[in-house]
């Protein structure tokens, strides 16, 4: 080392206070490790958040236009406005509802009467749908009619009607077990075949059927050309997504069902994880300002030998040396510490992370890496920034 920063540095510990540059140390290795600890986080929970085996995974908002007035024509979906929505980054895919547009008689035997009821069928394209059914198809000439019922209408039997009417509850596997009396009739056809539920949905409110056996009922039950659809169902990362909401509010569409719990807590996690990353800027922020007064202090506490040392030859650049080598060693040190806390801390729960996902979750530090090192480079520029300035002020005073 040359003999004017060792003599720079003699100078600087006569004055240097171990207790401010403590307090710095750690006020900074709390804001670091909170800001790297929130970073990790998301790191770590991000493959439950994304991609196939997500645990939250995308929502499904069906959407209509306003009913205005009362009448039988209902506003519809133009291939235009589809093709529109499908250009928007924040929606995924768009599904279309086909409606039946023929007559649907439905019934069934119960304790030795037979109980029958208009029904209306839809259809959907079978990757919006949240059940998997092996028997989910339609054949051409087929008897039998795969059905899926929304899980509330058996919710709506098993504790609403069931309880009043004193009739026995009924489990899915018992109704599916049981076959449906469907007769079809439109266009001078009049036809009978047999309803098989084959699940209940979560998601859809309504009475489904395949998409391949609607578009073959439609043609040979109904004479009207193909309508356009007056429902849709659209596939979204984050429901939550004011892009999305401004969307829907600036075309006056109306959402049917509100987005799922799955995307609040979503939401919640989002703003937890922004809130704990802000905390942790704001130690390190007030760690910077403990440091920065510290240097100022040590430098006012040494300006008349400096200004000598400027005097006698020695350079605005080597006289800041010794104190922006105390800002690396310490910066640099808390990095170190705050990405071994954070290594170390994250074994006590990656285990129950997996446990929830139900597979083993891995995720490399490269990102908790790659913005402390960031961070802890902007702290020192600011750093070495100050302490050159102030000694430069210094050099021209003389």
């Amino acid at each position: 080392m040359p003999k004017s920063v060792i003599l720079i540095w003699q100078l600087l510990r006569k004055h240097i206070s171990i207790f401010e540059l403590a307090i710095f140390f750690v006020a900074n290795l709390i804001g670091m490790t909170v800001i790297l600890a929130g970073v990790q986080l998301y790191d770590n929970i991000r493959p439950l958040l994304q991609g196939e085996q997500t645990l939250i995974g995308s929502d499904y908002l069906v959407i209509t236009h306003p009913v205005k007035r009362v009448g039988i024509n209902s506003e519809s979906f133009t291939l235009k406005d589809i093709e529109d929505m499908e250009c928007q980054e924040f929606i995924d895919a768009v599904g279309a509802f086909s409606a039946s547009q023929f007559e649907v008689n439905g019934s069934i035997m119960f304790n030795g009467r037979k109980l029958s009821t208009m029904l209306f069928f839809e259809s959907i394209p079978d990757e919006f749908i949240d059940v998997e059914a092996d028997d989910w198809h339609f054949d051409d000439g087929a008897k039998v009619i795969p059905i899926i019922l929304p899980r509330n209408y058996l919710n709506l039997y098993n504790f609403g009607f069931s309880a009043t009417q004193q009739l026995p509850q009924i489990t899915e596997d018992m109704i599916k077990s049981v076959s449906l009396g469907i007769n079809l009739s439109g266009n001078e056809h009049y036809d009978d075949y047999t309803g098989r539920i084959v699940g209940f949905s979560d998601r859809l409110n309504t009475i489904l059927v395949p998409d391949a056996f609607m578009s073959w009922a439609n043609s040979h039950y109904a004479d009207a050309e193909e309508s356009h659809p007056t429902r849709l169902i659209l596939k979204v990362a984050d429901p939550t997504n004011p892009a999305l909401s401004d969307y829907l509010e600036e075309h006056n569409y109306v959402i049917e069902n509100k987005p799922a719990e799955s995307s609040k807590a979503l939401f919640i996690l989002k703003v937890c994880i922004a809130i704990i990353i802000c905390i942790g800027v704001l130690f390190s922020l007030l760690s910077i300002i403990i440091l920065t007064l510290s240097i100022y202090l040590l430098l006012q506490k040494n300006i008349t030998k400096l200004e000598n040392l400027v005097l006698i030859g020695y350079t605005p650049s080597r006289v800041a040396m010794p104190y922006n080598l105390i800002t690396l060693v310490l910066n640099l040190s808390i990095l170190a510490v705050s990405l071994v806390i954070i290594f170390l801390t994250q074994d006590l729960y990656m285990e129950q992370l997996s446990a929830i996902a139900g597979y083993q979750i891995t995720t490399s530090p490269s990102m908790t890496i790659i913005v402390g090192v960031l961070f802890t480079a902007l702290i020192i520029a600011f750093n070495f920034f100050i302490i050159n300035r102030k000694i430069r002020n210094i050099s021209r005073k003389r």
